[in-house]
């Protein structure tokens, strides 16, 4: 399915949208709705009002991508929402829970150590201050 590092931030919009969109309709939901910026690589994830179906857009170096997926039965659960934000930052451990149909509000997280990605970082500087740091290292 994905392929997901640790350095893309995945973003839940947590309002229902219209499914019927599609590139240019959740671009304009990105950039108004949500204020940020789909060409930093980050992944809006979007589903409609029933949590039936789910759209995920994403820039990949030359152009937008959407991947859909529409249940037969059953529904998607959204994450918890704090305070009733447009968007909701999820990791991708928690995307592939949600699109797996795992509950996750009773799913329980064991403790582990986290560093946090500087808010403004895209999927291309984090690669290239990985490889800068790994030949940094390995010239020492």
């Amino acid at each position: 399915m994905f392929n997901l590092s640790p350095a893309i931030r995945i973003f839940v919009h947590t309002q229902p949208t219209d499914m019927r969109k599609h590139f240019n309709g959740l671009h304009a939901l990105v950039t108004q709705a949500l204020g940020h910026d789909v060409f930093t690589g980050d992944y809006f994830v979007f589903f409609n009002r029933r949590r039936q179906r789910c759209k995920i857009l994403y820039w990949d170096r030359d152009g937008l991508v959407v991947w859909a997926k529409r249940l037969e039965r059953g529904c998607f659960q959204l994450p918890g929402v704090p305070n009733a934000s447009p968007a909701v930052e999820i990791d991708g451990t928690t995307l592939a829970m949600i699109l797996g149909g795992v509950d996750v509000r009773t799913a329980r997280r064991r403790a582990r150590y986290q560093v946090s990605i500087p808010p403004r970082l895209s999927v291309h500087s984090a690669a290239a201050a990985t490889v800068t740091t790994t030949c940094l290292s390995v010239t020492e």
